[in-house]
């Protein structure tokens, strides 16, 4: 089937899933306070197939069905460019708040399929050819899928990695005539509620003797066993002008339980297979996904740089130390876009025909990250001050005896009126300061791991070769005499006598 709308979307989520928030369980999220703001704004992303179908969709290379331009696997530096508008929209539309738009699955599975020679490696040829043809079903289908790739943390003393004999990260129990049993945990399924499907694959390397947590398949949202446990929403309300953000963009996060959960044989693409588990992961993926995920990110800072000012103008704040933060926030989403730039620029045949950008941009964008957002919110409530606490609702507007009052004594400065005010102040607290702009936060510093993390790996990654001849010209120079005389420091001394 073509790329799907919305409403065929939102009718997907229909099937039986077991989604827990609270002590409830959900039996329908599209219409749960909790969540049905979050799926009609997911379901925006759908429809913004058709919006802007010259970047969004490409026909199917097997079948000529319209297909989001997510699921292409690149073959050259114009497929990646091709690419980069479709993804351009995705983010422009959630401005970013939205880490787990089904695109960033799309581009990640049809990086996979597109090194079956990666994943086939040591004897995996059968799951290989699993998930090639996983990545088919997914973009013909449109599906919304979602991942859960961490193991749950129980005693940070014993490790990241789960050892052997550890009953609470996901690991094979056994097999049927129909595929493998699993059981287990596994964090954090972001988007859980509005997936169609779930993905498990390497999240880090798992540690000899633990064959059995080498896991990697998809399966329906529906499994029986699975269960997911979702935190407190942050969902304000429906009420887009009280909160233009959390209204639609809660894209939630689940723990995910897997309660003696059958995966059929042809969803199984590692089954047990350590060598190739702690090695796939390691080359395309992460120059691939990234082009996804740092196009959303530069999108988000640019919108905070201009939210930011627009804030600023709106109260007439013309202090150079207004300008200075402005500025740095500016800074921070025009480095985001130039590694972006640098990155395609430098694309370039990862194996098997396959282009993804160059990695280095993005690993050094990729450490800065998780410093960066925490500051651009911390700049926008430094900016905003008390007037993000003093900005009315839309009930308040509408009461006939308060309007005339707040349009009196809350304008902004110039012709800013009391309305325009308070959707800037409105908007700007709901991205820096809210229950959905606390979580956002906290997912930027951890989703792609931390910046610390992040560091250690980039140092490990880096290039040294120029690094190393700049510091060798001053390793490798002879001695002179005046080096081992000290005649520099004796010529200066007589300059001195002489005077």
């Amino acid at each position: 089937m073509p790329a799907r709308t919305g409403e065929q979307f939102l009718k997907g989520l229909a099937d039986g899933r077991e989604i827990w928030v609270g002590n409830e369980k959900v039996s329908d999220v599209t219409d749960h306070p909790a969540f049905a703001g979050a799926a009609r704004g997911l379901a925006g992303t759908f429809d913004l197939q058709y919006e802007h179908a010259d970047d969004c969709l490409m026909p199917d290379p097997e079948t000529g069905e319209k297909i989001n331009v997510s699921h292409m696997i690149p073959r050259s530096k114009a497929d990646l460019m091709q690419r980069h508008k479709g993804l351009q929209r995705a983010a422009e539309y959630t401005v970013g708040v939205m880490g787990r738009t089904p695109d960033y699955m799309n581009v990640t599975y049809a990086g996979f399929a597109g090194r079956p020679d990666e994943w086939g490696a040591n004897g995996n040829e059968r799951g290989a050819e699993n998930l090639v043809n996983y990545q088919k079903f997914l973009r013909r289908n449109d599906i919304s899928l979602t991942h859960t790739i961490i193991q749950p943390t129980v005693d940070k003393a014993e490790g990241d990695a789960p050892k052997p004999g550890n009953t609470v990260s996901l690991r094979k129990v056994g097999e049927s005539e129909h595929g493998i049993i699993v059981r287990g945990a596994r964090i954090l399924a972001t988007l859980a509620p509005f997936a169609d499907e779930l993905a498990v694959y390497p999240g880090a390397p798992l540690l000899p003797g633990t064959d059995d947590y080498a896991l990697a398949f998809c399966i329906p949202m529906n499994t029986p066993g699975l269960k997911f446990i979702c935190r407190d929403s942050c969902a304000g309300s429906l009420n887009s002008f009280d909160h233009p953000l959390s209204s639609r963009f809660d894209e939630q996060d689940a723990f995910v339980i897997f309660d003696d959960v059958e995966v059929p044989w042809d969803r199984v693409h590692i089954n047990c297979n350590m060598d190739v588990y702690n090695q796939v992961m390691w080359t395309g993926w992460f120059p691939n996904i990234m082009q996804q995920t740092m196009i959303r990110a530069q999108t988000k800072l640019e919108f905070a740089w201009g939210l930011a000012t627009r804030m600023a103008e709106s109260i007439n704040s013309v202090q150079p130390g207004t300008a200075q933060m402005l500025g740095e926030i500016w800074t921070f989403a025009e480095l985001a876009r130039s590694a972006v730039q640098a990155a395609e620029d430098n694309a370039h045949d990862h194996g098997n025909g396959v282009w993804f950008p160059q990695g280095a941009p993005l690993v050094a964008l990729r450490a800065s990250l998780p410093y960066w957002f925490p500051r651009v919110n911390e700049i926008i409530r430094l900016v905003g001050s008390h007037n993000l606490l003093a900005a009315p609702t839309a009930a308040q507007f509408a009461d006939p005896k308060l309007r005339p009052l707040i349009e009196e004594f809350m304008h902004g400065a110039g012709d800013v009126s009391a309305e325009t005010r308070a959707r800037i102040f409105r908007l700007a607290w709901d991205f820096s300061g809210s229950a959905l702009a606390s979580r956002n936060e906290q997912y930027e510093r951890f989703y792609l791991a931390s910046g610390a993390r992040n560091q250690q790996l980039a140092h490990r990654l880096g290039e040294r070769a120029r690094a190393d001849r700049l510091v060798d010209r001053f390793m490798t120079e002879p001695y002179s005499d005046a080096d081992i005389s000290g005649g520099a420091a004796k010529k200066s001394k007589k300059v001195g006598q002489a005077a």
